[in-house]
């Protein structure tokens, strides 16, 4: 190989891995992270971006100027040489695979920890400790991987080690909709608000089919099953309105299964709070009045299978 030949193939692996560390940092293909789970997934998928688009730019580079390179010449109908085996190149491309595979695995490792995917059953303590690093990484092998699979993510480290108590919310996921309980206050609500810089727990469980619980901008993804309840743990940071999504064909009208996750002050979160304790006092019976006979919905109740009985679940649910 020339000195020419060895100057371009650097400067083209310069170049290329360039493109990919600017590419793997600016893609634009998440959307905005609220939590610091979410950041710390979003550093490993920034990671896969720069090696995912460094091997695209070698191996498409390498299959054009093979192409052009090596094509067949108009007045040549000859085969080409035969060439059969490469040790050296076989091992380079078998070698190159492995070894990335192995740093994702460890970086993957490193993130499912951090953000509390050895240590699932810290959400069923009474109160977080701070418990040392060793210690923690000790109690995380230790748990099995059905407890994994069952409890699903719990409580970050991170908060731990601040002492913070996570605030405790039950999820229920039916056909089609998603119910939040607040037990400390008996508040039933369809949408999930929360306050920003709170620790969260969810306790989620399925009443029919199998669901999803999903969240895009916290980067968190729990199936819902029914008869086994999982525990998912975030803390929200960026105040604004996200989207919660069934991610788990469920049913005809799976694609209507949405709500909010809305994350707000602590003060906005208390009136809200505050609110729905007030609504969610008054009597079934008083909020709809099917023998009210001057009421104009009243014609349409048995259209839409609003009746009798179907109010007294409802009381019976909500009590």
């Amino acid at each position: 190989m020339t000195t020419a030949n060895k100057i371009t193939i650097i400067v083209l692996a310069i170049l290329i891995a360039i493109i990919s560390l600017w590419y793997g940092q600016n893609h634009g293909l998440l959307p905005a992270a609220v939590a610091p789970e979410a950041e710390a997934i979003d550093g490993l998928f920034d990671f896969m971006m720069i090696i995912a688009t460094g091997l695209f730019l070698l191996i498409q580079g390498l299959l054009i100027y093979t192409a052009i390179r090596f094509r067949r010449k108009p007045s040549d109908d000859t085969d080409g040489p035969p060439i059969e085996g490469n040790v050296a190149l076989e091992i380079v491309w078998t070698g190159i695979p492995t070894v990335i595979v192995l740093i994702l695995s460890i970086y993957s490792f490193e993130v499912y920890s951090t953000i509390g995917g050895l240590n699932p059953k810290a959400a069923k303590d009474e109160g977080p400790q701070p418990v040392a690093e060793e210690t923690q990484s000790e109690q995380g092998l230790m748990a099995s991987a059905s407890d994994y699979l069952a409890l699903g993510l719990g409580e970050s480290p991170a908060n731990q080690a601040k002492n913070l108590t996570p605030l405790s919310i039950d999820v229920n996921a039916i056909q089609y909709a998603f119910l939040f309980t607040y037990p400390d206050t008996g508040v039933v609500a369809s949408e999930l608000h929360v306050p920003v810089g709170q620790p969260i727990q969810l306790n989620i469980s399925a009443g029919d089919v199998i669901h999803a619980f999903w969240v895009p901008q916290l980067r968190l993804k729990q199936d819902a099953i029914p008869g086994r309840e999982a525990q998912l743990s975030f803390t929200p940071e960026k105040p604004g309105t996200y989207p919660i999504i069934c991610a788990e064909l469920c049913g005809p009208y799976h694609g209507a299964m949405k709500t909010n996750l809305i994350i707000e002050s602590q003060q906005d979160y208390e009136a809200w709070l505050q609110q729905q304790q007030v609504a969610q006092s008054e009597s079934l019976d008083n909020a709809v009045a099917l023998e009210n006979s001057n009421s104009l919905l009243t014609p349409y109740a048995n259209q839409l299978g609003v009746n009798q009985q179907l109010l007294d679940e409802l009381k019976a649910y909500s009590q």
